[in-house]
């Protein structure tokens, strides 16, 4: 029986992740349908869908909104509904009011709660402490506002958490009110038939307008009419976020859109209103009326407008909008977990099932990963290594490929414990880093070569994923030999043989990656080196590795010093991969952010933690059996040289 508990737990976990493919299905308003329309933001077609997703994770750190305005004690079954991240926006654009109640706002610094006269922690209103509205904080926005200009005075590095917190705030604020006015003025009641009147006396106004500049007598009401349409439409272009006007002439510009606003303003001069704005409208109109079936009619007909003439846009926003839906990484951190807890236990009790079920859905995970990763190149149509976020999960897919790889040759649980523990902490890294806005951003200049994004991106992150696996195999050395009597000789041998095959293969792709770097430097910038900081860190990486075989090769170093080098490696690799991207060092900086240098801060302790551990008299060791040596050299030295045990 045991021998088929691997394939029904596979069985059922595959069905979990593929439940998630079965089309939405919505009995009222087609919000998931609206969530698919394309739109531009950041110089990139993508659906609404992205658009929300990516302002709610700016703005309240998590993709879904509260659905109860104030949790209540006589409705506990609604305490902690959530809405989609779709619907949020949905809401935010067509009925600004109500969502203006919505506790999205995130504050948790007291300095900035007190500042903004926050209501303290309720539960019985829905009060933690944390989220508030937009209602609640917008009487002390002036305030918040004097803050912020006080601040962007001062250095980023200087800055303490109460004005980054303010920082943070107030950005996520303009964020919101640059929503608001993405299809309609905030005051808006009946948009489509607003439009209508205004269309109407447009000539009239337009007449008038013209008079009044010439100096000659004008109609005041036509005037005032127009006048005041102006500001809403002036408003509207000015600040509206996405753009959501698609060209009129699509043999020229596609990436040509525009806001609605813009395209309004442009009647003032004689344009014509797009049809896409017409069909905002009456979507507006018909979604704060409450009438589901006008909405969706209007929604079918501007699809239809969009198949005429843009349907590669149409189909971006769809497969972006379905690999959003199905979140592939979400799903491949769950199972990387699993099957980092199974082979844990495997270790434990000898399991075999246990391993084999933690291999399987080791694979699993890989296979989601595999797929998100080979989906965002599709629609980025640029190789896996664009940005940190997008280099974390290749970094995180490639540690899985070594670990599980090792674990089919030796089959002792540990590559499958490597393989989960390092795909679960780099998609948690990259979950964060998708907290700063939209990980599918157009490239930095530095970048712009898909050529060379394929060749030496890859290959030195490549050679990241070997540090990396190297060093966590270190750590489970140490841990097994320090806190439990499972590492025995030949397990340590094993191991050892490991780390050095490991540290080959990240030697050779972190040489070749930073030879090929060289290289695109002298094309890009004309000079092969110039010891700009990840260059360095780069070189840092290749001398490393280069010291931990010689010391091998030496008889320096036998199996515990080979995992403390390897360990040490981390270090070095953690600081060239992020270090020097987020510090605000060199010609590869891409941004500063404080929660990831206190990450990095923290993971650089812990690194020194597992070496002190390393660095232990043998006697403290549990696995160490004084009548049998616990790490004997796996070959003689080369020459006669001291062993460090």
């Amino acid at each position: 029986m045991k021998k088929f508990l691997p394939w029904l737990m596979v069985a059922v976990m595959a069905a979990w992740a593929v439940a998630s493919l079965r089309p939405v299905r919505e009995t009222g308003f087609h919000i998931a349908e609206f969530g698919q329309l394309p739109v531009l933001l950041n110089g990139r077609i993508q659906p609404f869908d992205s658009v929300a997703r990516n302002c709610l994770l700016q703005i309240r750190d998590k993709q879904t909104a509260p659905i109860k305005l104030h949790f209540s004690v006589f409705d506990p079954a609604k305490r902690g509904q959530l809405m989609p991240a779709r619907e949020w926006l949905l809401e935010l654009m067509m009925k600004p009011d109500l969502a203006d109640t919505r506790k999205v706002f995130r504050v948790d610094n007291p300095e900035l709660v007190d500042l903004l006269k926050l209501p303290d922690k309720d539960p019985e209103l829905g009060e933690d402490g944390k989220h508030y509205s937009f209602d609640q904080l917008h009487p002390q926005l002036k305030a918040l506002g004097e803050q912020y200009e006080r601040i962007a005075r001062i250095e980023q590095a200087h800055r303490t958490p109460f004005e980054k917190q303010v920082v943070k705030l107030q950005n996520a604020v303009m964020l919101y009110q640059r929503l608001k006015v993405t299809l309609a003025p905030p005051t808006a009641e009946d948009f489509a038939a607003e439009l209508a009147t205004y269309q109407a006396s447009l000539p009239a106004g337009l007449a008038a307008l013209r008079a009044q500049q010439e100096g000659k007598p004008h109609d005041a009401a036509a005037f005032k009419e127009v006048a005041s349409q102006f500001r809403k439409f002036n408003n509207m272009a000015d600040y509206a976020y996405p753009l959501v006007v698609p060209p009129p002439n699509v043999a020229g510009r596609r990436d040509a859109w525009e806001s609605a606003g813009t395209n309004l303003m442009q009647t003032l001069q004689g344009g014509q209103i797009s049809p896409a704005v017409l069909a905002y409208a009456k979507m507006f109109s018909t979604y704060r009326q409450d009438k589901p079936a006008e909405f969706n009619s209007a929604l079918r007909d501007y699809q239809q407008f969009l198949r005429t003439a843009f349907v590669p846009e149409v189909s971006k926003g769809q497969w972006e909008f379905r690999f959003n839906d199905f979140d592939f990484f979400y799903k491949a951190m769950t199972l990387y977990v699993l099957a980092f807890i199974l082979a844990c236990i495997s270790w434990f009790n000898a399991s075999e099932w246990l391993r084999r079920s933690g291999f399987y859905l080791g694979l699993l995970a890989l296979a989601l990963n595999t797929a998100g990763i080979a989906f965002r190149m599709m629609l980025e149509g640029r190789p896996p290594v664009t940005n940190l976020y997008s280099s974390a999960v290749f970094i995180g897919w490639g540690a899985a490929v070594l670990g599980l790889v090792l674990e089919r040759i030796y089959r002792d649980g540990l590559g499958c414990a490597v393989a989960g523990l390092a795909g679960f902490a780099t998609l948690i890294i990259a979950h964060h880093l998708s907290t700063t806005g939209d990980t599918m951003e157009m490239m930095r200049a530095v970048l712009d070569s898909n050529f060379w994004l394929a060749t030496h991106v890859v290959t030195i992150t490549i050679g990241y994923c070997g540090c990396f696996v190297a060093g966590l195999l270190g750590i489970f050395y140490i841990l097994r030999g320090t806190f439990t009597r499972s590492l025995t000789p030949e397990r340590a041998r094993t191991l050892g043989r490991m780390v050095y095959g490991i540290i080959c293969f990240a030697t050779f792709f972190s040489f070749i990656g930073t030879v090929l770097g060289g290289i695109w430097a002298d094309q890009s910038w004309g000079r092969f080196w110039g010891w700009d900081p990840k260059e360095n860190g780069a070189l840092l990486i290749v001398l490393w590795c280069a010291a931990i075989l010689h010391s091998r090769w030496g008889g320096l170093v036998r199996e515990r010093g080979l995992m403390n080098m390897a360990i040490i490696g981390n270090i070095i690799t953690s600081f060239s991969w992020f270090g020097v991207n987020m510090l605000g060092v060199g010609l590869h900086s891409y941004g500063f952010m404080d929660s990831a240098f206190l990450w990095l801060v923290l993971f650089i302790a812990s690194q020194v933690a597992f070496i002190i551990l390393g660095l232990l008299p043998l006697k403290y060791w549990r696995s160490h059996n004084p009548a049998t040596p616990a790490t004997p050299p796996s070959a003689p030295p080369l020459r006669p040289s001291p062993a460090v045990a």
